[in-house]
């Protein structure tokens, strides 16, 4: 038989090394390839669902700009409204409003004028104040809280 020698042990430890060292990193570029197709697949599910919703998210888009374009129209017209509606109020105003007010005072002269007091009604007496425990009449002048004779 033949003696094995030191240089012999040694390159059959290294071949051994390199036998494992080739088997783990066949797993893990199994390990990596089946990691690469799980993520190409979610990927592809992802671009497959993402597509209509951009794609609604698109028409929403459009029919929001559309109905912002509508109630732009409106505050538009709301305000020519509001415009013409100021102006007509104001034409009203100084048509009838000086008018209406000399007719309203003639009527309340008038009125006054001829329901003036009969001497046998007596004059109604005048409304009193309660002030701080006295009564006070509301003709009678107060006199200020710090002075007093």
């Amino acid at each position: 038989m033949h003696a094995v020698s030191g240089g012999e042990v040694a390159g059959i430890l290294v071949a051994v090394f390199w036998a494992i060292l080739v088997s783990f990193l066949a797993v893990a570029l199994a390990r990596l390839a089946q990691t690469l197709k799980a993520t190409t697949r979610l990927v592809a599910d992802v671009t497959e669902q993402a597509v209509p919703l951009l794609a609604d998210a698109s028409a929403a888009v459009r029919s929001a700009q559309t109905q912002i374009d509508r109630v732009d129209a409106i505050a538009t017209d709301v305000q020519e409204v509001t415009s013409n509606a100021s102006a007509l109020s104001t034409t009203v105003a100084s048509t009838f409003g000086g008018p209406l007010v000399k007719v309203a005072a003639f009527g309340y002269g008038v009125r006054r004028a001829l329901g003036g007091r009969k001497d046998d009604v007596p004059a109604p007496e005048p409304r009193r104040t309660v002030i701080a425990g006295r009564t006070v009449s509301r003709r009678e002048k107060r006199k200020p809280r710090g002075k007093r004779d």
